[in-house]
């Protein structure tokens, strides 16, 4: 029987046992998700966050100030869809679905990858 693979969980946190936190299945599969979603990607309008790999990210604020529609609903959908196909391939998208909270637009995202399936919230504030 083998073992499910564990990892850092990201953002980093400390565990009184490890020093830094670890995880696997559908806690690491969300740490992963939310690390790519929630990093600026380089867009036409911004340089990215990550000084050594500018490109790494979804762009997901472009998303932000924009009618609450079926266009922003589809837009998120492919952001989405494109940069987990792009950083981290093994990861299948199975839902998106787009709740706006105010000043908040929050994506409803579950994804699957091998036998971890999760759902997870990403907040994008205005």
């Amino acid at each position: 029987m083998s073992q499910q693979p564990r990892n850092l969980l990201i953002p980093f946190r400390r565990d009184k046992k490890r020093d830094f936190a670890v995880g696997s299945g559908a806690e690491l599969l969300a740490s992963k998700v939310r690390q790519v979603l929630l990093t600026e990607g380089a867009t036409p309008h911004s340089t990215g966050e990550l000084p050594w790999r500018t490109s790494f990210g979804a762009g997901l604020s472009r998303l932000r100030h924009q009618r609450n529609d079926t266009v922003l609903a589809e837009l998120a959908r492919v952001y989405i869809r494109d940069a987990l196909a792009r950083w981290l391939p093994g990861v299948h998208l199975e839902q998106v679905r787009i709740v706006q909270e105010a000043a908040t637009l929050m994506l409803r995202i579950r994804v699957r990858e091998h036998s971890a399936t999760t759902a997870l919230d990403v907040h994008l504030e205005e």
